[in-house]
């Protein structure tokens, strides 16, 4: 029996990793945990605190990552983002593999720390699709989002360090959700990958 797998899902803002993740919660088995992302950003209409993102203060925050709780942590426009460790040691511990939702920044980072981790990135059709996503939020300033367009550009230039590369077409959730099963699917014949030491 091959070990849980521990899968980074990566990709630049606006490609659509929330809607895939929650296509994938959706449709695939249960037997997955969803690491959710601790942050100090004001929470969004429609997002729910400890689903999409555990919103805590600026002093939370720091008191995680001084305790050294945070298998990662960066600041991305200003705010704080981190992965708590403990629900992702009880996860792997029950044998279920874990999907961790990270930026490219974060995935570097991960990958440094967990060597065994599976990395797959999140990419759009085009650049241009991608700035249409970002436009059409209405979540950003127009300086925010030239800032975001930017990174943007810079972090599709990364794909080529991940294990995989999945498009996320316009409209073709459910493909994207698919390729990411198919490749976990694979992986997991071929044996997995060595568990990390959370």
């Amino acid at each position: 029996m091959s070990s849980p797998l521990f899968v980074a899902l990566s990709g630049p803002s606006g490609v659509g990793k929330d809607a895939v993740l929650n296509a994938m919660r959706a449709s695939l088995d249960s037997a997955i945990h969803y690491a959710v992302t601790a942050t100090t950003r004001p929470i969004r209409s429609g997002e729910r605190d400890g689903v999409d993102y555990h919103f805590v203060s600026l002093e939370r925050f720091q008191e995680l990552r001084d305790r050294g709780e945070l298998l990662e942590h960066a600041e991305v426009y200003g705010r704080w983002y981190g992965v708590p460790k403990a629900p992702l040691r009880d996860a792997l511990a029950e044998g279920k593999d874990v999907i961790l939702k990270v930026d490219v920044q974060g995935a570097r980072t991960v990958s440094r720390l967990l060597p065994g981790a599976l990395l797959i990135f999140l990419a759009p059709p085009s650049m241009e699709e991608l700035e249409r996503r970002l436009r059409i939020r209405k979540t950003e300033s127009a300086e925010d989002m030239a800032r975001r367009i930017e990174t943007a550009r810079e972090e599709l230039a990364q794909a080529e360090h991940y294990h995989y590369v999945v498009e996320n077409e316009t409209d073709a959730v459910d493909a994207a959700v698919r390729r990411i099963a198919a490749i976990m699917a694979q992986e997991r014949e071929q044996g997995g990958r060595p568990p990390p030491a959370l």
